[in-house]
């Protein structure tokens, strides 16, 4: 649902708690006139810092800081913008924003002032996603990637797409509207040859799109296997510090352990579960039992192996029917330490194998590359951009519409079906950028940041 933009918002754009400057934040028609309420004067300079005190409704001081005047559009959200820079204490900034409410706002939803930029043509929607990014970054590399996005560099790879699925339409069209030289001009070459260069423009995006998405949403990986093989251990010697209890006695991990690690920017959110066994009593069971929904949640599962007590990994073998069948495992050898003779990955058939101690840390490294290997990870560079899942499945539609268009060139010569599938090709690229959206989706997107921003 797109939100009416007539009324007047206020919210806390600083994070709530105590801190040493916080920041109330109102937009809307009526944001001037409640300003010099507030502070009890003439309206300050538009985008000048000025000294005031914010009053309550008796003309009492609230607070003293700073009043800042953005007048529209050239504000974050296109319409008129007050800030009320004052001291971060909680009690103090709901004082404030509840006198603006008493003078005619509203408290703002989350994402609204985003979702106004976006409505008011201040950012497109690619770009306002890149802002909750960028709040969310976990990391050097996936804040740089998220800012490229917000200053436009992921909307301009889209709109290099548009213009040329666009221009390969009129090229077809115009061929439809000339039937007599519509034969000639469909069999020409270089209209195949630009189809296939638009099919590389589209890999060419996909992949710094697909670098992106894992910056910013990571690896999923649960660490399995029997009791004491080590799962914990491991989950420790990721994390570098005890986020797990370790002993000798079966079964200790019951509930979900989880940690977020990173590997050369890509977070990896790893989760120990309990060891898979027949289980002694109802508490083990349940754990037991959430270890199987989050294993058939993951990207990949880490099936652990006491390589001292079980060499040949018998376990993975008996084990295997609760793995669910549709995620890739890969079978961590552990303790290498104390055992000698382990089969590597490179001489055993099945699912691939790494020997680690997680005891000494020995083979870690590989560990991580390979998990890096296995989502196509490569380290970010100066081209990688903030992207999601839904902009991944609009690149993937538009360009299945233009792999097909090129199709029915090469098959049916049919002009009209060419164009048509151009047509939903451009139609898809819309929906990153916004220009084709439902209110639905804009809903569920917006409603996902933060209060205030």
């Amino acid at each position: 649902m797109i939100l009416a933009h007539h009324d007047t918002i206020v919210a806390t754009a600083t994070p709530p708690g105590r801190g040493g400057v916080a920041i109330v934040r109102v937009s809307g028609p009526k944001s001037p006139e409640i300003a010099a309420v507030i502070i009890g004067s003439d309206l300050p300079a538009a985008r000048r810092a000025t000294l005031a005190r914010f009053l309550d409704s008796a003309g009492e001081p609230i607070d003293v800081g700073l009043a800042l005047f953005f007048a529209a559009p050239h504000s974050y959200t296109g319409e008129h913008v007050v800030e009320f820079h004052g001291h971060g204490g909680p009690v103090i900034t709901e004082c404030l924003v509840r006198r603006a409410l008493e003078l005619g706002a509203r408290r703002a939803r989350p994402g609204e002032f985003t979702q106004r930029a976006f409505l008011n043509d201040k950012v497109n929607l690619a770009q306002a996603e890149a802002v909750a990014d960028l709040i969310d970054a976990g990391s050097r590399e996936a804040a740089r990637a998220a800012m490229r996005s917000l200053q436009g560099e992921f909307s301009a790879m889209v709109l290099g797409l548009v213009d040329a699925v666009t221009e390969l339409r009129a090229w077809v069209e115009a061929a439809i509207d000339f039937p007599e030289e519509e034969i000639d001009f469909l069999a020409d070459r270089e209209l195949g040859s630009r189809l296939a260069g638009v099919g590389e423009h589209f890999a060419a995006v996909e992949r710094s799109a697909r670098q992106g998405r894992l910056l910013r949403e990571g690896m999923t990986v649960v660490i399995a296997g029997r009791p004491n093989a080590g799962k914990s251990s491991l989950l420790n010697r990721l994390a570098g510090y005890d986020a797990a209890i370790v002993t000798e006695i079966p079964g200790t991990t019951r509930d979900i352990v989880r940690e977020r690690i990173d590997i050369d920017g890509m977070p990896l959110h790893v989760l120990d579960t309990a060891g898979l066994r027949e289980a002694p009593d109802v508490v083990e069971a349940e754990g037991i039992r959430r270890a199987t929904v989050e294993m058939a949640r993951a990207d990949r599962v880490l099936f652990i192996i006491d390589t001292v007590d079980d060499p040949d990994a018998r376990a993975f073998t008996e084990e295997r029917a609760r793995l669910p069948a549709d995620v890739p495992v890969t079978i961590v050898l552990n303790k290498i330490d104390l055992a000698t003779g382990i089969p590597m990955s490179d001489t055993v058939s099945g699912p691939p194998r790494v020997a680690i101690s997680a005891r000494t840390g020995a083979g870690l490294d590989v560990l991580r590359a390979h998990l890096r290997d296995c989502m196509g990870y490569q380290v970010a560079d100066a081209g990688t951009v903030s992207a999601r899942a839904r902009h991944l499945d609009a690149l993937a539609r538009a360009r299945r519409h233009v792999d097909a268009a090129e199709v029915q060139l090469r098959e049916r010569r049919a002009g009209e079906l060419v164009a048509e599938e151009l047509r939903h090709a451009q139609v898809a690229l819309g929906e990153i950028t916004g220009t084709v959206t439902s209110d639905d989706l804009l809903g569920r997107i917006f409603a996902s940041f933060c209060i205030g921003k």
